[in-house]
């Protein structure tokens, strides 16, 4: 290692090793430090059940990363990353035994809707379609880190994504386009009612229309270990099992980069109460199965899709979330995401096994078992699915945060999705990666564009490092 380094790294989640691989493509002197024994933050895969059934403690279908234009720049599949893709992207059953599907195909997704709503489906999404990539950089480079590309389609997409999304639902009249949006929403766990919600449905339905909602082959864990491979062949190095508590912990550098919650980077760094107006959202309650067979949904598009939301209505959904963000407490019928990533991808389990995991939304920091609730909410969806139950694997907010610093109180977007904070994180600014410290910069999913593993936190952090180097 030279006695100084360009830049230092701390955190090995999708957003430091991508901001570590985009320094070290550009000739910087690079070094990335990680608390735990792997590399992945979001993006692990583990055996947290039984032998030979490997699960994903987090993230498992990958919308955002698929779709992202820090990752789509890298050559990720030389190092062993590749995509598998379920017939669905994604499902939504209903209680009487039918379902909405979030299809590759917009003619397909718009007919599970009824005829009432496919038009009114049609017209808001293919003006975007062949402009995705586009807009899809334009999106995630805000705030200020690059010009938009295409103005002019960003600021249509902001009118009518800036909106709270029952603002844009209004335009359809049956409740299955509703429904189906309002758990799109959801996956960033924002209220439907919140500013920009509009933005998060739209930003999901159009990223599986362009390149699905896949898995990785062998689990998440194959991102990360893309990435740190990448890395290292571009000089950079690994170092885990090396938790940083301060500042001279770490060695000398020209910059040091943080993928970690503003709670932990003001502890670190000595910043005071600097983010102390920053909020944390609800946590999640997690639970990953090990099954004996497919989940045995009743509605048949379910049991080839890889995501699977559960929430009868966009009433219900709605009640859940303001129980867990605004009401403290635990809803009593939870909305739920799961994913079945054996329907693209067997290798995860034994021969004619699954692995399945499903959460449900509580509050920040609660302490609770949800499990009995979760399992009432699938067995409505596919009676029978205790039977198949080989061992589970719970983990409330306290166990969430145990695995991974940066989900505050089980909270796995590092931060809450609503308001301002949902565009303008973690501090009302024009720069937010920067802090206090001119050589010190945040890249976590608590900046923008926020949650999700794509990298693009970290590759517009890089952006902020490399033009302080060269001016150094």
């Amino acid at each position: 290692m030279p006695s100084m380094l360009d830049a230092v790294v701390v955190g090995a989640g999708p957003n430091g090793l991508t901001a570590a691989v985009e320094l070290a493509r550009r000739g910087f002197s690079v070094a990335l430090f990680e608390a735990m024994g792997t590399v992945g933050g979001g993006a692990r895969t583990e055996e947290l059940t039984l032998p030979g059934f490997r699960h994903d403690p987090c993230s498992a279908a990958h919308p955002l990363a698929v779709n992202s234009p820090a990752f789509r720049a890298l050559p990720l599949e030389r190092y062993g990353l590749e995509w598998l893709h379920p017939e669905l992207p994604m499902a939504h059953p209903f209680p009487d035994g039918t379902a909405a599907v979030l299809s590759r195909s917009v003619g397909e997704t718009a007919a599970s809707f009824g005829p009432r709503d496919a038009g009114a489906y049609r017209r808001l999404v293919e003006p975007f379609l062949p402009k995705w990539d586009t807009l899809a950089r334009d999106f995630m480079s805000l705030p200020l880190t690059a010009l938009p590309r295409d103005p002019v389609t960003l600021a249509r997409f902001g009118l009518l994504g800036l909106p709270p999304s029952t603002w844009l639902t209004r335009r359809f009249r049956d409740e299955r386009a509703r429904t189906l949006f309002a758990g799109l929403v959801a996956h960033v766990m924002a209220p439907l009612g919140g500013f920009a919600t509009g933005a998060v449905g739209l930003v999901f339905a159009l990223a599986a229309h362009a390149r699905g909602w896949p898995v990785a082959r062998g689990g998440s864990q194959a991102i990360s270990d893309a990435l740190a491979a990448y890395l290292e062949d571009l000089g950079g190095s690994v170092h885990t099992d090396y938790e940083v508590k301060r500042l001279d912990d770490l060695p000398p550098a020209r910059a040091y980069v943080f993928d970690t919650s503003p709670t932990a980077l003001a502890r670190i760094a000595g910043f005071g109460s600097h983010y102390a107006n920053y909020r944390y959202g609800p946590g999640v309650f997690k639970i990953d199965y090990a099954l004996d067979g497919p989940v045995p949904w009743t509605a048949p598009q379910a049991r080839t899709a890889g995501t699977v939301q559960i929430g009868a209505d966009s009433d219900e959904i709605a009640a859940a979330l303001r129980a867990a963000s605004r009401e403290g407490r635990a809803p009593d019928t939870p909305f739920l995401i799961t994913v079945q990533p054996g329907v693209a991808d067997p290798t995860r389990a034994p021969a004619g096994k699954h692995v399945f995991w499903a959460y449900g939304h509580v509050p920040n920091g609660w302490t609770g078992d949800l499990t009995d609730a979760i399992e009432r909410q699938l067995e409505r969806y596919a009676p029978g699915f205790r039977d198949r139950v080989l061992a589970r694997a719970t983990a409330g907010p306290p166990e969430l945060a145990a695995r991974n610093a940066n989900y505050v109180g089980g909270d796995i977007a590092t931060g809450a999705v609503s308001g301002l904070q949902l565009l303008l994180r973690p501090k009302l600014s024009p720069f937010p990666y920067a802090t206090p410290h001119p050589a010190v910069f945040i890249c976590s999913s608590a900046t923008p564009p926020g949650p999700g593993v794509h990298g693009m936190s970290g590759h517009n952090a890089a952006k902020a490092v490399w033009r302080r180097l060269r001016q150094t």
